[in-house]
């Protein structure tokens, strides 16, 4: 029995001909007796009593009409909803993002996105690394741009891919001794107060410093922790000490700070794009997008 065989029962029990109903379902008179003989003989019962001009219900196709209505009414809500769902497109966009890594590149992302999808109002959320995982993870957002984490482990059970690298370099204020030079030996890095983000809530930036300084014998001291790359730089252009950080910070908080080369370079860091496993809303694959066109041409 296919739903086919219900629609077309329905139709010539309600005009009582099967001529009409076959006008009304498009189908030919001929074609539309045979399928309601075909549901009959596999029902076991006859649902209609035919003459010569009419036909009329029998009391089992009665009692057979009222629940095919009802199969019917059904099968048209479930599609009705489940066309809805697969067409709906979110109002909302909530993105994550590691402010000053991804300051060149989230401008350009935001733009292109509102042009393609200007009817989906993106909310942007300067959380840490872990914060914007975890929120991926529970569902708080739909993408995230990230510095990818030193531990494979970390992006477990994420949809994740590279954009673009940054140089690593050290910070140091402009009336710093080191100043002046050009590229700074590890050795000498490691030998000056550092300072740093906050331990608890960024747990990857200590494993980045644990690779950049892995091969150092005398290993750095972290005199201060910020929460925030901002105070970081506020430390740093007061004197208190150097800080690790990338070239974006030369363009985030011009001459308040110099940037300078470590000898040997260290490996550079990469950023990326995070979002759920399996398949993305319309818009958050529509930011996807947009992101990796913004660092192609970066």
């Amino acid at each position: 029995m296919e739903l086919r065989h219900l629609r077309y029962f329905v139709a010539v029990a309600e005009m009582e001909n099967v001529s009409r109903a076959a006008l009304k379902l498009h189908v030919s008179q001929p074609a539309l007796s045979r399928q309601i003989r075909d549901l009959e003989d596999e029902l076991g019962f006859c649902l209609l009593e035919r003459t010569a001009k009419s036909v009329r219900l029998t009391d089992a196709g009665r009692a057979f009409l009222d629940h095919a209505r009802t199969l019917l009414q059904n099968a048209d809500e479930a599609v009705t909803k489940a066309r809805a769902v697969a067409s709906a497109e979110p109002t909302e966009l909530h993105v994550g993002y590691s402010p000053t890594p991804t300051a060149e590149i989230l401008p350009k992302t935001l733009r292109a996105f509102q042009q393609a999808m200007p009817n989906v109002h993106v909310r942007t959320h300067d959380w840490t690394n872990k914060d914007i995982v975890d929120g991926i993870r529970d569902g708080r957002l739909q993408v995230g741009l990230i510095v990818t984490p030193a531990k494979a482990s970390a992006l477990q059970d994420v949809r994740y891919e590279e954009l673009f690298h940054e140089r690593v370099c050290v910070m140091v204020a402009p009336q710093h001794r080191f100043a002046r030079r050009r590229a700074i030996p590890i050795v000498e890095v490691a030998a000056e107060p550092l300072i740093g983000l906050t331990r608890e809530d960024y747990p990857n930036y200590y494993d980045l410093l644990s690779i950049i300084f892995s091969k150092v014998k005398q290993k750095p001291r972290v005199v201060e922790e910020h929460d925030s790359f901002s105070g970081i730089i506020s430390a740093v252009e007061a004197g208190t000490g150097v800080a690790i950080g990338v070239d974006p910070f030369g363009r985030s908080f011009g001459n308040r700070v110099k940037l300078l080369h470590i000898s040997p370079e260290p490996k550079p860091i990469s950023i990326g794009i995070a979002a759920p496993k399996g398949r993305l809303s319309p818009a958050a694959e529509k930011f996807w997008q947009c992101a990796k066109e913004a660092a192609s041409k970066k």
